[in-house]
């Protein structure tokens, strides 16, 4: 099991490291929801992701709803395309928190992902 990173690369900027999976994520991983405190916009890389399953999914979707409660805009980038496929079964990926994915490239807005 790789373990699960989040590492601020600059203010607001995160790239996280490991997988977003059920073995990966745990109490210390919720929280990691600090960093969200003081920051008016956030943007969470998950490039270096490598395993997903809904875990991953599910971390995201709080990490949105911890970013509500604070009024921070938050954006996810290169998001692989295994936790992408999830997020297209649910709908998810016609939010306005994704900002491109690994596979293709992103469209004219940085705002949506429309398949």
């Amino acid at each position: 099991m790789a373990k699960l990173s989040l590492i601020e690369q600059s203010p607001g900027h995160f790239t996280v490291e490991g997988n977003l999976t059920f073995a990966s994520i745990d109490k210390e991983t919720l929280k990691s929801f600090k960093f969200l405190k003081g920051i008016d916009t956030i943007c969470i890389d998950l490039a270096k992701v490598g395993t997903t399953d809904s875990a991953g999914l599910a971390l995201m979707i709080e990490w949105i709803k911890q970013s509500r409660m604070i009024r921070a805009q938050l954006r996810f980038k290169n998001i692989p395309d295994q936790l992408l496929a999830l997020a297209k079964l649910s709908g998810f990926d016609e939010t306005e928190y994704y900002s491109g994915s690994s596979s293709r490239p992103a469209p004219n807005t940085v705002n949506n992902i429309h398949g």
